[in-house]
């Protein structure tokens, strides 16, 4: 008879080393934190009012992560990356920053504003010619294929495929060999995750819950990428889970 599903500060989580990698997702907009809502990202209260401080929530997850996933809300949405914010939080965490980015050279802007790795999105960049000038410019980069809806997401149709197998051969062929997966408003497809993860190190990001630690490891993915409003819900309740992730 099959155990519970791990919870967030249960030894499964606790001790990731013993397969995929557990990373916080911080969602950041106008520089405060964000977490999910019905209508999209809403602003996050701490339990006696005001919202959570960022270099707060920051320096807490930096005690038990050594990798920090950002989604600039202000890149995505409004193409304007939050880059003081970027410099200041990469002073305390390795960063992997999803800003929205249309072309080569606002990846290159999210770089030097501290980012490890800048994220290059379907759902965004202006098509395989812009991934080929990024790759020029720097290797430091992901590929996150979003799906909307169970369908993929391309900003430009030049990519001459909606199959997402295809499209991470493509991609990995040019030269990013990380690709997240990132499901929206769905659960992910762990059979597409696994064939995603033979051909290099694989992310799931969107729906991802860390208690599906489990299928990240028989998928054989690198990690998974996951929200913090339930940590931040139980933030004096529980320490939060060490990822042991050196991206």
């Amino acid at each position: 008879m099959p155990g519970p599903a791990p919870t967030l500060s249960s030894p499964d989580l606790a001790n990731p080393r013993r397969g995929p990698a557990l990373v916080p997702c911080l969602l950041l907009r106008k520089g405060q934190v964000c977490v999910p809502g019905p209508d999209g990202p809403v602003v996050a209260v701490s339990p006696d009012g005001p919202p959570f401080d960022p270099f707060d929530v920051v320096d807490r997850l930096a005690k038990d992560y050594s990798l920090l996933y950002v989604a600039d809300l202000d890149g995505i949405e409004h193409q304007e990356p939050q880059l003081d914010y970027l410099q200041e939080i990469s002073r305390d965490m390795t960063l992997w920053v999803d800003g929205g980015v249309r072309t080569a050279e606002q990846a290159i802007d999210i770089l030097v504003a501290g980012a490890r790795r800048a994220v290059l999105s379907s759902a965004y960049l202006q098509g395989p010619r812009q991934l080929r000038r990024a790759w020029r410019l720097s290797t430091e980069l992901v590929f996150e294929m979003e799906f909307d809806s169970g369908r993929l997401a391309l900003a430009d149709r030049s990519w001459e495929t909606e199959d997402p197998l295809e499209l991470a051969r493509i991609v990995r062929e040019t030269g990013p060999d990380h690709v997240i997966v990132s499901p929206r408003e769905t659960d992910p497809d762990w059979n597409l995750i696994g064939r995603v993860a033979a051909g290099g190190p694989t992310w799931v990001d969107g729906s991802f819950d860390p208690r599906d630690l489990p299928q990240l490891a028989r998928a054989g993915a690198a990690g998974g990428i996951f929200h913090i409003d339930e940590l931040l819900n139980h933030w004096n309740e529980k320490p939060l889970p060490d990822s042991g992730s050196s991206v």
